[in-house]
């Protein structure tokens, strides 16, 4: 989401390199993400850096980029035009996973679906996901008629926003859709480093994303966080490590997707991998973060 930002096509050529020998395969953007800036350094790196045959590109349309009838949104003809945008940035012949940024309640599902089964049998998709749906949402796109049904949501999911908790993962486990966390560390906030105050060097010092950071920089939140600190200080690790490891093994998820500003950032995200939460501290975090629900989600009895 930085690449061409906050992250330079070097810094992010270094990132790629270190993801991959790791044995890291999923990459993630969006046509919007730094107006395009960001599949067009993914696309150079390709072919320069990690090749393409290694790597499952996945990326995202429905926002709007531009004015006009097609410069955003979910229509057949919208969507169609975003795929070759992302396409030709990207400078591949196809997308692996290409997702739906948002619902859009301007045009009917069965045409943004119908435009889906489009772009998997022309050969430019792979597979198609959706992301940020409600549960009613997603469970209307998974029980549509398609000839490609949907495979994956990509939804905030964190120690601090436990909110798909309540219907969008249930549904997405009823219909065997994966997940696929964004803000795993809580827009960064999980990682402690807001604790005594807003370092100059971070996000949430940053122009652009200070108000993203601050919706997550409340009371409960400072419990959660000193609960982490707590664990991972018991643990010899860091609260970053504690965080990722806590929504990688949340029933149904996939993998998180992390947004790494810098190389050495990402490798402390890829430490979580070496770390099982132990089933006290697991419960512990779970309490600490418990979200609350009502009827209907909890049965009456």
């Amino acid at each position: 989401m930085t690449w061409g930002r906050d992250t330079d096509a070097d810094e992010a050529a270094t990132q790629l390199m270190a993801f991959a020998d790791a044995g890291g395969t999923l990459v993630d953007t969006a046509d919007v993400y730094v107006e395009g800036e960001s599949e067009r350094i993914l696309g150079g790196l390709l072919k320069e850096v990690v090749p393409r045959e290694e790597l499952v590109i996945a990326t995202k349309a429905v926002a709007r980029r531009s004015d006009g009838p097609f410069g955003g949104g979910a229509s057949r003809g919208a969507l169609l035009t975003a795929l070759d945008g992302s396409l030709r940035r990207l400078d591949v012949d196809h997308i692996d996973l290409w997702q739906l940024h948002a619902w859009d309640a301007n045009v009917p599902l069965e045409e943004t679906l119908t435009a889906l089964d489009t772009a998997v049998t022309s050969g430019k998709v792979r597979y198609a996901g959706i992301s940020n749906y409600s549960g009613w949402q997603l469970a209307t796109a998974a029980t549509l008629p398609t000839q490609h049904p949907i495979i994956s949501t990509q939804v905030e999911y964190s120690l601090l926003e436990r909110g798909i908790e309540r219907e969008v993962a249930p549904a997405a486990t009823h219909h065997g859709i994966g997940l696929l966390p964004w803000a795993p560390l809580g827009r960064g906030v999980l990682t402690g480093k807001y604790r005594n105050g807003t370092p100059p060097d971070s996000r949430g010092a940053s122009a652009h994303f200070a108000g993203y950071v601050e919706q997550h920089r409340t009371e409960r939140a400072a419990r959660i966080v000193q609960a982490v600190t707590t664990a991972a200080d018991g643990l010899g690790t860091s609260p970053l490590c504690v965080a990722l490891a806590w929504v990688r093994d949340r029933p149904g998820v996939v993998a998180p997707v992390v947004g790494a500003r810098d190389t050495n950032q990402l490798l402390g995200s890829l430490d979580a991998e070496q770390l099982t939460l132990p089933p006290a501290i697991r419960a512990a975090l779970d309490d600490v973060s418990a979200l609350e629900l009502g009827y209907p989600e909890r049965p009456m009895g």
